[in-house]
């Protein structure tokens, strides 16, 4: 086996921790949803997938490495990556927040827009590109073989689990909207518990200063 056990069940944990957090990837999914039906999500999803797939790609390409050499390209993408998990965390306790499970209504769109949109939105999430720059490569062992298979098959697992999880909040998502509406405490608890989760990792990534593997 070219990855050890404890590398998958390490990956496999961290993805789900990071999948389950609210951020971009989940706001769009739900709001989709919500606004045009569990198709439109499934549509959605399929963009995220691909952006995981990029994102995949790079990884097994060395991206870790030019970080290793260029540090300040990393630390850069730590302090974009804080600020843009601090509005988040801001976003959802500001005056007239909603909960996640009641988002502001979206456009409708065609397939390939949604596809697009759901690329973008992964592309562009910061919680992703630190898991693929950062902690991705930490579970890689050089003298396990090919680093670039053990990217590449680590990068599944953590693709299979996204998936897995966002396809459950597809399905899910007007149940829960449901069970939310008329409990204003629900939904106050709900954006309370975004908001810290969201801060507590905007704050870790300020203060680790760990560096990407070459």
């Amino acid at each position: 086996m070219v990855v050890g056990g404890g590398a998958v069940a390490g990956v496999a944990a961290v993805a789900l921790g990071l999948v389950l957090t609210p951020g971009p990837n989940m706001l769009y999914l739900v709001s989709r949803t919500l606004t045009q039906g569990r198709r439109a999500g499934g549509m959605s999803l399929c963009g995220v997938a691909a952006g995981f797939a990029l994102y995949a790609a790079a990884a097994a390409a060395g991206l870790s490495t030019v970080f290793a050499l260029v540090p300040v390209l990393y630390t850069v993408l730590q302090v974009a990556g804080a600020g843009y998990l601090g509005w988040l965390a801001w976003q959802s306790l500001r005056p007239g927040a909603v909960s996640v499970f009641e988002p502001a209504p979206v456009a409708p769109a065609g397939a390939g827009r949604l596809f697009t949109m759901g690329l973008v939105t992964n592309l562009l999430n910061p919680k992703i590109a630190v898991l693929y720059v950062s902690l991705l490569p930490q579970f890689v062992d050089p003298a396990r073989g090919s680093v670039a298979a053990q990217s590449l098959m680590l990068a599944g697992v953590q693709i299979a689990v996204a998936l897995v999880v966002n396809a459950v909040i597809v399905l899910a998502a007007g149940t829960v909207a449901r069970v939310l509406t008329g409990r204003p405490l629900w939904v106050r608890a709900q954006r309370w518990l975004m908001a810290t989760v969201l801060a507590g990792l905007a704050v870790r990534l300020l203060t680790d200063r760990a560096r990407p593997a070459g």
